[in-house]
């Protein structure tokens, strides 16, 4: 009888140890900076400066995944942006606390069904692309996808993409691995009373085979990100009136061949932009890149030009290029440092020269 007590309590903490291996919480993260002078072409001046994500936009969260039997999981991700020479939260002045993940999931044989603030459908095929994959200051292609340049409502050159990198009240199916192909289905509400049609909707698909691999992407967006309710490429209105786009449809192809001694990327894409007077902007871009491993690191070559014509550019063509090289050196799978050259020009706008050199370090 007095070993009945103890039994139950070794019963109780093995149980204990099984439920715990069952469910998880796990705080994750990434931190980049660097130093240099940063220009891009149409700005006044040079800017020497501490950027916060010269390869990666830094961040922090938490993730967590249960095991619910039968090949059934439940999974949540809570991530937030900073800029850690500063401290401040969020990529920019204004941006929602947990702008790059607020989801909740579920994952099994049938695939993954998502709900919350999760990635656009652009995401992936753009960043995965490229040789400066997720880097918002020097790759070229992300730069003209999604970064606009000058002054906030006072454009020198607005981003081709609309809706952001991450999109709000979304529901995400995603297929299972296919011998190496998988599509994504993006669906946003766009929450606007008595008004069902205004939403976002695109789908992507990733095929790996190999050295070879391929990507794709479709997309519908009339509600801006991460909240609605702004315009949804940019709030700049003279001397373009960016402000007055509603709608957009793009598309884009991307491959990249991995020849062991170097890796080689090619991407194309279209934006089309309507406004309620029936105007248009297109956007016509392609990228190349080249990544080399030497020494420890990757020699990296960039390459985006885009094309922007239509009546909202009073059907003048302009055009911007962007080439950066640069080294990325492992110190450690979690630590690297790196030092980038990248050189920008816009139609009517001197050629302007960036430099940086970073550290970033993932935990």
């Amino acid at each position: 009888m007095q070993m009945k007590p103890l039994v139950l309590a070794v019963i109780s903490c093995l149980l204990a140890g099984t439920a715990m291996a069952q469910s998880s919480v796990t705080v994750q993260g990434l931190v980049d900076l660097s130093v240099g002078t940063v220009k891009l072409s149409g700005d006044k001046a040079s800017t020497a400066a501490m950027t916060a994500g010269g390869m990666t936009t830094s961040w922090f969260g938490f993730k967590g995944v249960e095991d619910l039997g039968g090949g059934l999981k439940a999974e949540m991700a809570l991530t937030a942006f900073l800029r850690p020479d500063t401290g401040e939260s969020g990529r920019f002045g204004g941006d929602t606390l947990f702008s790059r993940d607020a989801n909740i999931a579920l994952s099994g044989g049938f695939g993954r069904v998502s709900l919350g603030r999760d990635l656009a459908p652009s995401f992936l095929p753009v960043v995965i692309f490229n040789p400066f994959g997720d880097s918002f200051a020097i790759s070229p292609l992300v730069l003209h996808w999604y970064v606009p340049s000058g002054g906030f409502a006072a454009r020198t050159w607005v981003n081709a993409a609309a809706g952001d990198s991450g999109w709000s009240n979304e529901i995400i199916y995603s297929t299972p691995n296919f011998d190496g192909f998988s599509a994504n289905l993006h669906y946003q509400f766009g929450e606007k009373a008595g008004d069902t049609g205004t939403r976002n909707a695109g789908l992507n698909a990733l095929y790996f085979n190999g050295p070879l691999a391929l990507g794709a992407f479709y997309h519908k967006v009339q509600v801006s990100n991460p909240l609605g309710g702004s315009a949804i490429v940019d709030a700049t209105s003279a001397p373009v009136n960016f402000a007055s786009i509603n709608n957009q449809t793009a598309y884009f192809v991307a491959a990249s061949y991995d020849l062991t001694a170097a890796k080689l990327y090619a991407t194309y894409s279209s934006t089309k932009n309507d406004t309620p007077a029936v105007k248009e902007l297109d956007d016509k871009t392609y990228s190349l890149g080249l990544k080399v491993p030497a020494g420890g690191g990757d020699f990296l070559l960039g390459y985006a030009n885009t094309k922007r014509s239509g009546t909202l550019t009073a059907n003048n063509d302009l055009k911007r290029d962007t080439v950066s090289a640069g080294y990325d050196y492992n110190l450690s799978k979690r630590t690297d440092i790196y030092a980038v050259l990248m050189s920008d020009k816009i139609t009517a706008a001197d050629r302007a020269t960036s430099v940086i050199a970073g550290i970033r370090h993932r935990f």
